[in-house]
């Protein structure tokens, strides 16, 4: 049961400074020195995330659900990103949050995170059951 403590409306912040890590390449190498999408998505999920400790219990964890992003805009390595989340909704076991991705005033990604929180022994029998 999630714990009351957020509301909708209520804002996380995360800071990112692009690393080499964080820039798109795959198997074959480098595809081209900008922040990846799979990099804005992780560090949104983050940023999002940052309201699941004030709202579950000490035996609940919270799980990704469901993401998606509208990638806008590159950023170089060495750029700073800064990301908003902010609750839209909670209802049941979920957390929905909108989030912004900016670097400077531009806005570089945006999208919707989807956390459910659940009881730690119900993730435990998920990852006993997840594909080796």
């Amino acid at each position: 049961m999630i714990r009351e403590g957020r509301q909708p409306g209520d804002q996380a912040r995360f800071s990112r400074k692009v690393r080499a890590e964080d820039l798109a390449a795959f198997e074959s190498g480098l595809v081209h020195p900008l922040y990846s999408t799979f990099a804005v998505v992780r560090d949104a999920e983050w940023t999002c995330r940052q309201f699941i400790p004030a709202l579950a219990e000490p035996d609940e964890e919270g799980i990704g659900t469901f993401i998606s992003v509208d990638h806008l805009s590159p950023v170089k390595e060495g750029g700073l990103v800064e990301f908003l989340a902010v609750i839209r909704n909670i209802h049941d076991q979920e957390v929905i949050c909108d989030f912004t991705a900016r670097c400077g005033e531009r806005i570089i990604a945006r999208g919707v995170q989807v956390q459910k929180i659940l009881k730690k022994d119900r993730i435990a029998r998920l990852i006993a059951q997840a594909c080796d």
